[in-house]
């Protein structure tokens, strides 16, 4: 249950980014849709039957490290953008509909 924690994140990230269109959260939605991503197929992979685990308290707390840890590279990414024209240029180029 480790992807709960990012699938809840990117669904509440994608409603903020439907009302405000940034680049800066689009990026945020798809690294947090990753991360779910891993998740599930991690527990497909260890042959976890309806995505659950024996220990899911662990897992839970895994899903919020997880999100955690995609907050904070975001974070160091948008910092990055500060100091690097070509990489904030890049991220705030792309066209988002």
């Amino acid at each position: 249950m480790c992807y709960l924690g990012p699938t809840t994140a990117a669904v509440v990230t994608t409603f903020i980014w439907k009302s405000k269109k940034t680049a800066r959260l689009f990026w945020l939605m798809l690294m947090f849709y990753g991360g779910a991503l891993f998740g599930v197929i991690d527990h497909l992979w260890n042959g976890e039957l309806f995505l659950i685990s024996k220990d899911w308290m662990k897992d839970l707390i895994l899903g919020v490290v997880i999100t955690v840890g995609i907050s904070l590279a975001w974070v160091v990414i948008i910092s990055l953008t500060k100091r690097t024209p070509l990489l904030n240029s890049y991220l705030t180029t792309a066209e988002i509909k």
